[in-house]
C-alpha cells in the first residue's frame, strides 16, 4: 500500500526529484502509517472520531507508566491494514516529549521501522 512520504523530522510532506509529492511504499509505508496512528489524538481524525489515543484524557499531565504507553502504541500500530505485529522502543524523554520507534511486521514477515 502506498502513502505520502513524510519528512522524518518535521513530519511534513516532501517532494521527489521531479518536484512532485513523494510517495512511500511497503514496507516503510506501513511503519510510517503506524507512527502516524501513534501520534493521532483521539477525536482529531475528523472522518472517524473513534480513532486515536486519549492523550488529552489520560496521558498529558498524568505521567502514565511506560508499559501502558507501550501497550497503547502497539495497539494503535495494529490498526494499520496489513500489520500483524508491532514493537515500540522508547529512546528519550526530554522536555516532556517522548520519542522512540515503532517496528512493524506484515503477514509475509517483512519488517520496517519509523520514528515517533
Amino acid at each position: 500500500m502506498k502513502t505520502l512520504l513524510l519528512d522524518t523530522v518535521e513530519w511534513d510532506l516532501v517532494s521527489n526529484l521531479a518536484g512532485n509529492i513523494a510517495v512511500a511504499e511497503d514496507p516503510y509505508s506501513q511503519a510510517q502509517d503506524a507512527s502516524s496512528a501513534i501520534q493521532l489524538f483521539q477525536n482529531e481524525l475528523w472522518y472517524n472520531r473513534s480513532k486515536g489515543l486519549p492523550y488529552w484524557q489520560k496521558v498529558l499531565g498524568k505521567l502514565p507508566p511506560l508499559s501502558l504507553l507501550r501497550a497503547k502504541f502497539v495497539g494503535a500500530a495494529l490498526t494499520v491494514p496489513g500489520i500483524v505485529a508491532a514493537r515500540c522502543y522508547f529512546s528519550s524523554f526530554l522536555n516532556r516529549r517522548l520519542a522512540g520507534q515503532v517496528q512493524v511486521f506484515d503477514k509475509d514477515g517483512n519488517s520496517s521501522t519509523a520514528a515517533f
